[in-house]
């Protein structure tokens, strides 16, 4: 398979697309990457870690943008090769995140001198677990390729520029009672009955909004699965309760998980899984800069992004790309086809223009 890095975006991501890229089988089209930049950029300086491409421009400027996307998709669910039709074209990774990973691909491609240095990361495993994600991987093992003054992850936001990232925290609330004989049930301690106490305080939850440098974040804080049971005539001795926090980037890891103790405070509590958040940064120079060639007023990142990782070192970060995230692991995930073209268009114009933000 061969890639045109130079032709239309939107002819790009199709290309992207029916070359199937589930997370850890991402060898075809990584190397379908590497080869089309080697011969099609020759301004880059490249380097592959397993599946992960990074190249970079040393034009000795004054600043360096980092431009990311994850080149793994979910499992395909009847949906490649792609298909367009009419002003949407759909296909399995068109919203996430093929298509923000043909806008940095085409632009990596044909401004050969931007304003600024820049970096292009595209790796793989983002959509599983966290040990396994490429980014991590170039973090531990070639961190100078993640200086920058501004990072820019092309995950699907619609076109919005959408700042920073909420965190999210995972736990299992256990509920214990005794068990019996169904019919005789007053001999037993049904430990279901005694989880509807925590499901009622978690309907009963009332979570914050936060706003932070001008966007708004809310947090939830849910149900989201329950398990339990041993047949159809026993009284169940225990019972588990999944828990999600989604939680505002002013709280540390620690913080929110001290704030879910103390809402289900009685109950054995058991933390799985969790990672911080992403403040907005909106404040770093950088950030104005490209907010100010963009023209728009940015907006939250409900979800957790790899944003964080660039915020945990230092490095202001935003998410920009076409296509919808509700569409995102679905069926009849689509991006619309303007998108790719405005986004494409609106990055090409802040990668060469110089930054006039003033001293604001």
């Amino acid at each position: 398979m061969d890639l045109d890095l130079t032709a239309d975006p939107v002819d790009l991501t199709a290309a992207l697309v029916d070359v199937p890229s589930v997370s850890g089988e991402e060898d075809a089209l990584t190397d379908a990457v590497q080869r089309a930049l080697r011969a099609q950029a020759p301004h880059l300086r490249l380097l592959r870690s397993g599946n992960t491409v990074l190249a970079r421009t040393e034009l000795g400027r004054s600043r360096r943008v980092l431009l990311a996307g994850h080149l793994d998709t979910v499992p395909i669910a009847g949906n490649l090769p792609s298909q367009r039709r009419g002003e949407l074209l759909y296909g399995c990774g068109t919203s996430d995140m093929k298509s923000g990973d043909a806008m940095i691909l085409h632009l990596a491609a044909t401004v050969p001198e931007p304003v600024c240095d820049l970096t292009v990361v595209l790796y793989d495993c983002e959509e599983v677990e966290a040990p396994r994600n490429g980014l991590g991987r170039i973090e531990r093992e070639h961190p100078e390729w993640l200086a920058a003054q501004l990072a820019i992850l092309a995950e699907p936001t619609s076109g919005l520029v959408e700042a920073g990232c909420q965190g999210t925290l995972r736990g299992t609330v256990r509920t214990a009672g005794r068990r019996a004989h169904s019919a005789r049930s007053w001999r037993g301690d049904n430990a279901i009955h005694a989880a509807g106490q925590v499901l009622a305080r978690l309907a009963g939850y009332r979570p914050r909004s936060v706003e932070i440098d001008g966007c708004t974040y809310r947090e939830g804080l849910q149900a989201v699965g329950i398990s339990g049971g041993v047949a159809g005539n026993v009284v169940p001795d225990a019972c588990e309760v999944q828990v999600n926090f989604r939680f505002a980037p002013d709280r540390s890891l620690p913080e929110a998980q001290q704030h879910v103790r103390e809402v289900l405070d009685g109950f054995a509590l058991e933390f799985t899984d969790g990672a911080c958040g992403a403040l907005p940064g909106l404040d770093a120079l950088a950030a104005r800069e490209f907010l100010a060639t963009l023209e728009v007023v940015p907006v939250a990142k409900y979800g957790w992004t790899d944003v964080s990782r660039f915020a945990a070192l230092g490095i202001p970060a935003l998410n920009y790309g076409p296509g919808d995230p509700n569409l995102a692991h679905t069926r009849d995930e689509h991006v619309r086809i303007h998108q790719i073209t405005t986004c494409t268009e609106s990055l090409r114009r802040y990668l060469t223009s110089p930054p006039d933000v003033g001293s604001s």
